[in-house]
């Protein structure tokens, strides 16, 4: 009982004169803090952030524990576990209310979406898709400080190869005029409307209502010109589908069409991927189109059959890689391209 009181006793802070009194291990935790925001200003400088930002900010930021607990809450690299079916996800993000409230901004954006499209080639009803699924159609965007959170995950150094560049990027977001208001989103620093890392801003956004600015966080102008161009440098190809559901024959030979490469990234989608094949090869397979058309024949597709033989399966032309290097999931394009698609119609 003792032995419980005193280690409570000394884990509490120590009053003085109505202040909390901070322990040894905060204080070099706050030091070590300190002196790693310090160790960024040659890199800072190097991509012309003026020491003025960065004394603007350094000083106001401590370390956010809860960042970091959720940091370390993902899952590692270990075992992949087993992937669960599709269908369930799909009836939960192409849902009755995320294809009305698409349809809404759809319609409330049309001639602003025609517009992009017709400068990009990205499809209108693929932009709100990603809209939708991004933040709900801006409903929810996150509430975390960009610059606070990055700064901790930087300096807590488990993915600090990943987090640094981000925290200088949003310092240089900072430095170039975005007001530090702006600078909130999720824990993991994407922000705005299309949930961007900062790097990702700096690279992509645009200004799709000639005010000057690119403001993803309340100008879906803005938000929507910068999704297109997201696609557009990820290789999005005019006038091509991003997939189509297809039904599979029974006595489909699926080992005469594995992939015979390993890839490069993001082996847990691409490895469910059959080998490319042209559509017209496809037709020949016995496979036969949801809607009864097919695309052109010389068009290139792989097979996903994400719920197993028997179930819809998809034939994804290279849009859908676009789609997924803006997340890399397959659940996540799919639920994409089938929101798109129920949008449109």
């Amino acid at each position: 009982m003792r032995s419980s009181v005193l280690s409570l006793l000394l884990g509490l802070a120590t009053v003085v004169a109505g202040s909390i009194a901070v322990g040894p291990a905060q204080a070099q935790d706050g030091a070590d803090f300190r002196a790693y925001l310090e160790s960024l200003r040659p890199k800072a400088r190097a991509m012309g952030i003026r020491d003025a930002t960065l004394d603007s900010v350094f000083p106001t930021l401590t370390p956010n524990p809860r960042v970091v607990q959720l940091d370390q809450s993902q899952p590692g690299g270990g075992a992949y576990s087993p992937i669960p079916n599709f269908e369930p996800y799909r009836r939960q993000h192409v849902d009755a209310a995320r294809i009305s409230r698409g349809r809404t901004a759809y319609q409330a954006n049309r001639s602003r979406l025609a517009r992009i499209e017709a400068e990009t080639g990205v499809p209108e009803e693929i932009m709100v898709a990603i809209y939708g699924h991004e933040t709900n159609y801006g409903s929810y965007t996150g509430d975390f400080d960009l610059i606070r959170s990055l700064a901790t995950l930087a300096h807590e150094g488990r993915r600090r190869a990943l987090f640094e560049p981000e925290l200088l990027a949003t310092l240089k977001m900072l430095d170039n005029g975005v007001p530090r208001s702006r600078l909130v989103g999720s824990w993991a620093g994407a922000t705005g409307y299309p949930q961007f890392l900062p790097s990702v801003y700096l690279r992509i956004a645009k200004d799709g209502d000639g005010d000057g600015k690119a403001d993803i966080w309340t100008s879906e102008a803005d938000a929507l010109a910068s999704i297109a161009n997201y696609f557009v440098q990820s290789g999005w190809r005019k006038g091509q589908p991003w997939g189509i559901a297809i039904t599979v024959p029974a006595s489909f030979n699926r080992a005469a069409v594995v992939a015979k490469t390993e890839p490069a990234r993001c082996p847990r989608v691409f490895n469910r991927h059959s080998r490319w094949l042209t559509m017209a090869e496809w037709r020949k397979l016995g496979l036969f189109p949801a809607s009864g058309v097919w695309p052109a024949d010389n068009m290139l597709a792989t097979l996903l059959e994400p719920d197993g033989p028997g179930k819809t399966a998809y034939l994804l032309t290279s849009n859908y890689r676009a789609i997924l290097d803006y997340n890399c999931s397959n659940f996540y394009a799919l639920s994409v391209g089938l929101l798109a698609d129920a949008v449109k119609q």
